[in-house]
């Protein structure tokens, strides 16, 4: 009689397992917390700050002419955006070649596709690694309307990595600096990063004359 009360306990909790995993942990899908927007808010701002002053007094700005720099264009910070992404590595190291935006061509791994959910969309993105950064290259519903048509980057260390976990902050994607100078040669997004919803988040694009 024991014996038969602690298998039906233990199939209980396989079951409850089952369904968490099926209903709560597919693919992303929470919004990491954020403990105090207020603070999360003014960090971000101050990032923008911080790159606006590189970008306007760095001699490896892509501003040549600083003068014709003012100042970049973002969305405002909004937590909704930081999604916490379920990794699903690839089983074998694959290369994908990457187009350049002057013709040219770079070799990529191919490290994880990133699986979440962002406007009750689910969504998944193709993960490459580069010279021990890992780089998220993508598209979405804004992409040529109020933010740069040849895509925005993400970019993590693969110390982000947490137990094929990933946090993808939005409100930190950024343009290429061939968005701001034809002389740099950028990476394209691979044809499925395409999101199919519009992030309103990170940097927007204005073309600087």
């Amino acid at each position: 009689m024991l014996r038969n009360r602690f298998l039906l306990v233990g199939l209980f909790l396989i079951v409850l397992a089952i369904i968490y995993y099926s209903f709560f942990d597919a693919g992303n899908t929470d919004t990491p917390s954020v403990t105090n927007p207020e603070s999360y808010r003014l960090e971000v701002l101050q990032k923008r700050k911080d790159k606006e002053e590189f970008f306007r007094t760095s001699s490896e700005s892509p501003f040549t002419d600083k003068t014709k720099f003012k100042s970049l264009v973002y969305f405002n910070p909004d937590p909704a955006y930081r999604v916490a992404a379920r990794l699903e590595p690839f089983a074998d190291k694959k290369k994908l070649v990457v187009p350049l935006t002057d013709g040219s061509e770079e070799v990529y791994e191919k490290y994880a596709h990133a699986v979440f959910t962002i406007n009750d969309e689910l969504c998944r993105l193709l993960v490459l690694k580069h010279d021990n950064t890992l780089s998220v290259l993508f598209k979405d519903q804004t992409s040529g309307k109020e933010t740069y048509g040849g895509g925005r980057y993400l970019d993590f260390s693969p110390d982000d990595v947490k137990e094929n976990r990933l946090v993808i902050d939005f409100n930190e994607a950024y343009n290429p600096y061939c968005a701001y100078n034809h002389e740099y040669a950028c990476p394209l997004p691979p044809a499925e990063n395409s999101l199919p919803v519009a992030v309103r988040a990170g940097e927007k694009y204005v073309e600087i004359k």
